[in-house]
């Protein structure tokens, strides 16, 4: 069944039966269980706004491959217009979600997988570019979401995958059979993955030639046997889970991306699905060009975010008071600043993409990095004014057990009352959305998504062109360079 709308979408997670757990319970079904469901609908809004006239062209394209149009998240990037359509998909989601709608993960795996698929090809012969096209035809034209399962473990990190004391802690091809390979080991911080329809396995760095095992690209459904997920916990679960709807902030979506351990214990992925195999030489470039569209995503999708967060100071200042304050307004502008200052990074290394050898377009790596670290500060200091702009009483806030307490639920209302019109309900919603907004796991998620910044200082650095630099600086000064150098 082609999945059509969010509906569709519910319906096709309820036709598979993963092997999941939370708090060491087995979860039948993910669009019900109050751990997942708020992922399921956060993810859902990404088929539900292809189907609205508004946002149709964002949220849609045509497969280059078969010419039919298909969900822009599984997609492989023909051309600038197609990255810049993706940040501007990616803001307005971050907008009505307010978290993480957890398909952007697959979706820049497909597009890295696929590029380096036909460079492997050119060199060595192997058919892996049209076996990725297969795969990926069934899942454009079925409409599936792909979670990309790139992080592994890795054990001590002074070791590489060959010389850990275990060696499942970088996850390897334990057997090569004629018909495929099987595999184990485990992916960690996987995004969205209890509510997909398949996993995209890609290596976590680059590797040695003598980590070949180490070295393969494969696809498999995610209720394949010999998979289990385990559900990660994140703050205010326990709010959720009871269905405090107050007080989980976002009662409707989650407060990440509802991230989950992988395990693969001896999977069998056959042939068709296997789309790189042992060549050591192209797991750097897959992690490089994952990385740069995942970074150049953060820049839109975070930009959202500072977008609701904006928004819900703002309005409870108004509550308080405040709002004509001139403090309050320099300090709301700043946030403004901020976030357009992002996006215009997302929008810029997507403007400046250009085609690989397969023909994929590929965002500029250098601004896909500087991007990304931007997120590691921007975010966090709007997290900051909001806070500052706040106050203390979101921290002290009693729940809504309290409020709706026939004892003392009028005093909880008497005394957290703002400006005369506004329902106290008002101010506790949102200023539990702007809690769940900048704590915990929810500024994790931005400081260490796609890569730690330091990960993005190496790129930077890497890709300077320092040497540039100082013949530029020596031109003008006119000190003389080696014409060697």
């Amino acid at each position: 069944m082609k999945i059509k709308n969010s509906s569709d979408y519910m319906e096709s997670l309820q036709k598979i039966k993963p092997n999941i757990f939370y708090k060491g319970q087995r979860i039948s079904d993910v669009v019900n269980h109050p751990a997942t469901a708020p992922h399921v609908r956060a993810a859902a809004m990404t088929y539900a706004l292809a189907s609205q006239i508004e946002y149709h062209d964002m949220a849609t394209a045509v497969s280059h491959l078969t010419g039919r149009e298909i969900s822009r998240f599984t997609h492989v990037h023909q051309n600038v217009e197609d990255l810049i359509k993706k940040v501007k998909l990616l803001r307005i989601l971050g907008q009505k979600t307010g978290t993480c709608f957890q398909r952007c993960v697959g979706f820049d795996g497909i597009n890295a997988v696929y590029s380096v698929c036909y460079e492997v090809d050119q060199k060595y012969g192997t058919d892996y570019l049209e076996r990725f096209k297969k795969w990926l035809i069934f899942i454009q034209d079925e409409n599936l979401m792909v979670v990309g399962a790139m992080t592994d473990p890795k054990g001590d990190r002074s070791k590489g995958p060959t010389d850990q004391p275990d060696p499942d802690q970088f996850v390897r091809i334990v057997e090569r059979r004629s018909d495929g390979i099987v595999i184990r080991g485990a992916k960690l911080h996987m995004t969205g993955a209890v509510n997909s329809h398949a996993i995209l396995i890609m290596p976590t760095m680059a590797m040695d030639e003598k980590s070949k095992d180490y070295a393969f690209v494969g696809a498999v459904p995610i209720d394949a046997p010999g998979i289990t997920m385990i559900f990660g916990r994140q703050t205010g679960d326990d709010r959720r889970d009871k269905m405090e709807r107050i007080d989980v902030g976002k009662p409707r979506f989650g407060a990440v991306g509802g991230e989950a351990m992988i395990v693969f214990d001896d999977v069998f992925i056959p042939n068709e699905c296997v789309f790189l195999n042992g060549e050591t030489e192209f797991t750097g470039s897959i992690v490089y060009r994952f990385a740069a569209h995942h970074r150049a995503n953060y820049g839109a999708c975070k930009t959202g975010l500072m977008d609701v967060l904006t928004g819900a100071v703002s309005y409870l200042c108004q509550i308080h008071g405040s709002d004509k304050g001139s403090h309050v307004r320099d300090k709301v502008t700043e946030m403004i600043h901020l976030s357009e200052t992002l996006y215009s990074s997302a929008i810029a290394c997507s403007a400046e993409g250009r085609p690989t050898a397969s023909g994929a377009y590929l965002v500029d790596t250098m601004l896909a990095n500087v991007c990304k670290q931007n997120v590691t500060r921007f975010h966090f200091e709007v997290a900051r004014l909001a806070l500052d702009l706040a106050g203390g009483f979101i921290a002290t806030l009693p729940s809504e057990i309290d409020l709706q307490n026939e004892d003392i639920g009028h005093l909880v209302r008497k005394y957290f009352t703002g400006v005369a019109g506004i329902p106290v309900e008002d101010r506790i919603k949102i200023g539990r959305l702007i809690e769940a907004m900048t704590g915990g796991t929810a500024l994790v998620e931005s400081m260490h998504g796609a890569g730690s910044p330091q990960a993005q200082r190496i790129m930077i650095f890497r890709e300077g062109d320092l040497s540039n630099k100082i013949k530029l600086a020596k031109a003008l000064a006119g000190i003389p360079s080696p014409k060697n150098v």
